[in-house]
């Protein structure tokens, strides 16, 4: 698999995130079949894998420490605090809180569930706008004095925010959504990483689904499925954005790939620095995702998969105004 680089890491083009093998869509494989395929990921050549302490109210974490500690030193971890899911009597809400003292508490908690003593990769999961963001790095860089995090990151900001936070700390990665499908990432973002040096981790890479074919009915979605809170996914909204599939099926089919595989080719196409996480809880799909990054598609082909499927052939929002109002990315103008 070819080779891209975030911060001092020298990492395959192609990821995994391991979000979903406890958390947001709906019931997570058992542990013992998730544990399973992240050692298969490492089998297949994967070293960056991706968790935070919000998944599964700190379960992701646990689940990758343990079942990557003997592999320990082969591979970039990756973790992201600022951001934790906290149990209340009503049940686990999301609470962002990027105050120092957070953030040095969230990387002690995750330091110790992923059962190591550094975190090559600490994301600020979101920024939290009552906080400068220079102080959220200021702390995040007195973790990287302290030996406790390799490099830093940022999880869903502007690029003015990255900026700023550029300043006070050199930022190694900024990890957003980015896709066909979710184009903010070129209003500036993008770029901004390119000009610093830092590479774009690109979450949801194949539309929580959309463009690998295989979600047709999401009335079938488990009751605590994320994606029910998703506009995209509201039934008038992904009948719309159903209707552009067959059109992108066909294409992938001539070019000779699964549509998982077109998506994640055009990522790597976009730029040098972009790097896709996609995740899975399948062993077939996982192979299928990996096989992406060696594909050499013609450059029509590429062109005419982002003609199809872009932000003006979308229907709806990819956040509820709500969540909306927890991300600092750029939205383009039909968006709220």
């Amino acid at each position: 698999m070819p080779y891209r680089t975030i911060g001092p890491f020298s990492v395959p083009a192609i990821g995994l995130g391991c979000m979903n093998l406890s958390h947001a869509y709906g019931s997570p494989p058992a542990v013992e079949d998730a544990e399973r395929l992240l050692l298969q990921a490492l089998d297949l050549g994967v070293t960056l894998f991706d968790t935070a302490a919000l998944y599964g109210v700190g379960a992701n974490e646990t689940l990758v420490g343990r079942a990557l500690k003997p592999h320990r030193e082969k591979i970039v971890l990756a973790s992201k605090g600022g951001m934790a899911g906290v149990r209340f009597d009503d049940g686990v809400r999301r609470v962002i809180d990027g105050r120092p003292e957070a953030i040095r508490r969230n990387c002690e908690d995750s330091l110790q569930r992923l059962q190591t003593d550094r975190i090559d990769l600490y994301y600020l999961h979101r920024w939290h706008k009552a906080v400068p963001i220079e102080d959220s790095v200021g702390a995040l860089a007195d973790l990287v004095r302290a030996g406790k995090v390799r490099a830093i990151g940022l999880s869903e900001v502007s690029a003015a925010t990255l900026r700023r936070a550029h300043a006070v700390h050199p930022i190694a990665a900024v990890q957003s959504e980015y896709s066909l499908w979710t184009r903010n990432p070129e209003l500036g973002v993008l770029d901004a990483c390119r000009e610093i040096g830092a590479a774009f981790v690109a979450f949801s890479p194949v539309a929580r689904a959309f463009l690998t074919g295989t979600l047709r009915d999401v009335a079938a979605l488990d009751a605590k499925d994320i994606r029910r809170g998703m506009p995209r996914f509201e039934p008038a909204h992904y009948a719309a954005n159903l209707a552009l599939l067959a059109a992108y099926e066909t294409l992938a089919r001539e070019a000779g790939c699964t549509p998982a595989q077109l998506a994640l080719a055009w990522l790597l196409a976009r730029a040098p620095h972009v790097v896709p996480i996609p995740g899975t809880t399948s062993g077939a799909h996982l192979r299928e995702n990996l096989a992406a990054a060696e594909l050499r598609l013609p450059a029509a082909v590429l062109a005419r998969a982002g003609t199809l499927i872009n932000e003006r052939s979308v229907s709806g929002p990819r956040y509820s105004a709500a969540s909306q109002a927890e991300i600092d990315t750029e939205s383009f103008p039909s968006l709220p």
